[in-house]
C-alpha cells in the first residue's frame, strides 16, 4: 500500500508517525500487553488503547485510498472520515487522562502529534478535493 508517491506526501508521513506513536502509547498504558487482544479486555483503559491503535492505523489507509481514487465522492468520504478519526484520537487521549494515566507528558506528546498531523491534513485536504 505504501508507494513512493505516497511516501513523498507530508500528510502520509505524518500519519505514519502518528500511528507509530499511538501504537507505542497503547502498549505503554494498557494493562494487557498483548495488543492483539486488547479488544477482548474488560478494562476501560485497554479498550481506549485498542480504539486509539485501531483509529491511528486507519488514517494512512484512508489517505492512500483518497490518493488512489479518481472519484471525487470517494475522496470526500475519506477526507471526512479522517477528520472524524482525528477528533476521536483526541477524545481517546482525554479518556486515558480521565482514567488516571499519571504520565501526562506522553498524552501531551500524542496531542501535539495530532495537532501537527491536522496542519498537514488541512493542507492536503485542499489539494485532494480539487
Amino acid at each position: 500500500m505504501s508507494s513512493p508517491r505516497l511516501n513523498r506526501l507530508p500528510v502520509y508521513r505524518q500519519a505514519l508517525s502518528l500511528r507509530t506513536l499511538s501504537s507505542e502509547l497503547a502498549a505503554f498504558v494498557s494493562y494487557n500487553k498483548d495488543l492483539m487482544s486488547l479488544r477482548n479486555s474488560l478494562s476501560h483503559r485497554d479498550q481506549l488503547a485498542d480504539c486509539l491503535l485501531t483509529d491511528a492505523t486507519l488514517i494512512p489507509e484512508q489517505i492512500a485510498e483518497a490518493e488512489n481514487s479518481s472519484s471525487l465522492a470517494i475522496r470526500e468520504q475519506r477526507v471526512q472520515f479522517i477528520g472524524v478519526i482525528t477528533r476521536n484520537l483526541n477524545a481517546y487521549v482525554k479518556g486515558l487522562e480521565m482514567d488516571g494515566i499519571r504520565e501526562r507528558e506522553y498524552l501531551e506528546l500524542l496531542r501535539r502529534e495530532v495537532r501537527i498531523f491536522r496542519v498537514a491534513f488541512k493542507k492536503w485536504r485542499k489539494s485532494v478535493l480539487r
